[in-house]
């Protein structure tokens, strides 16, 4: 079993050496697609040699995944966002699976461990937040829809499960987070301006923000992370909103 490990970056200088540094004892190359950063990204990627790095334009999460797929030379893939990090476990894991004289699965779901503003969330629906992750290339690509990627697997794909967690380092503070709920719902409403099913968009910013609220922070017992677990609950719930508002003033107001 040889690895693949595959990254995209953006300006992801303050991330991806620690990303890096998580993958040297378990793959066998890294591919990095930069679009075009501004920042030191670049120059610290070409400090290890076994990353290859390739800059490309940026046209969504899924295409530009799906090119870093393209580079990759070995038969499976561990994709890798540039704010996420194995743990040490998990690279024993890997290692174990790869010792192995038979890779027992096709592909495998790993845990994800997100941290917000310094602290680990547990609750809310974002823990064990299970992705997959490590796959065999042949038997799956990146789909979904932007920026919510994930893999889509072909038909009959034996799919394993890893115990060990994937970090994700999700956001810094509020204010980033606020960010970045902003450029995703941007997306979000491009994205149902382009779906032949159109959504009731009054009917969807009147009762969804609710809803996700009381289900991360009720039933999913969000408040049990003190005020991060509300702050994540009401910024999901105005996310909500905004995707839905921004699609009803794209598709009835604007040109």
């Amino acid at each position: 079993m040889q690895i693949s490990a595959t990254i995209i970056t953006f300006n992801e200088a303050h991330n991806i050496k620690r990303c890096l540094d998580s993958l040297l004892s378990v793959v066998d190359e890294i591919i990095v697609v930069d679009s075009f950063s501004q920042d030191d990204t670049k120059n610290i990627c070409s400090q290890y040699p076994e990353v290859s790095f390739y800059e490309n334009p940026f046209e969504g999460h899924i295409q530009q995944k799906n090119y870093a797929i393209s580079k990759a030379k070995y038969n499976y893939i561990l994709s890798l966002d540039a704010d996420e990090a194995l743990t040490e476990k998990l690279q024993e894991e890997i290692q174990g699976v790869k010792n192995l004289p038979q890779t027992p699965h096709d592909a495998f779901w790993l845990p994800r461990l997100n941290n917000y503003c310094g602290k680990w969330i547990r609750y809310g629906g974002w823990y064990p937040d299970k992705k997959i992750r490590l796959w065999k290339k042949e038997c799956g690509r990146w789909g979904g829809q932007n920026p919510h990627d994930k893999i889509i697997l072909n038909d009959n794909v034996d799919v394993g499960e890893l115990k060990s967690d994937i970090l994700h380092f999700t956001t810094e503070s509020i204010s980033t987070h606020i960010t970045q709920v902003n450029k995703f719902s941007e997306i979000a409403a491009d994205q149902l301006m382009k779906s032949k099913k159109k959504p009731n968009a009054l009917f969807k910013m009147l009762f969804d923000p609710p809803f996700i609220f009381i289900k991360k922070y009720i039933f999913q017992l969000g408040f049990l992370d003190g005020f991060h677990g509300l702050a994540i609950a009401m910024i999901s719930a105005h996310a909500k909103f905004l995707k839905y508002a921004k699609y009803y003033q794209k598709s009835r107001y604007q040109p």
